[in-house]
């Protein structure tokens, strides 16, 4: 069923790019000190399909969506498990004396 009003039911993700004046650190040069860039809100972040800075509480919204999955994809790499021959080594299997690990060695 096609959601025809109100609110989304899921936050769309928007696609975020560094921004081209600052290059992503949120402020230029100035003559003698440094600006707060105009062309990202002072943000380091636009929008990458449009270039346009994005509304605060948006890319508040965004920045964390992208945090969270950043997170995810840590946490999956310390969990990952060894595969193969270096699992089934690492792995313990109580044959050894005292129900320690026996690795053939």
């Amino acid at each position: 069923m096609k959601k025809s009003h109100g609110p989304a039911f899921r936050k769309e993700r928007v696609e975020l790019a560094p921004c081209s004046a600052c290059r992503g650190k949120a402020v230029v040069k100035g003559v003698f000190f440094d600006l707060a860039c105009d062309n990202c809100s002072a943000s380091g972040w636009v929008e990458a399909l449009t270039g346009n800075a994005l509304p605060a509480d948006e890319l508040v919204t965004q920045l964390s969506l992208r945090l969270q999955a950043a997170e995810r994809q840590i946490q999956e790499m310390r969990t990952s498990r060894a595969m193969g021959p270096e699992g089934i080594y690492q792995e313990g299997n109580r044959r050894g004396a005292g129900g320690t690990t026996y690795t053939g060695d």
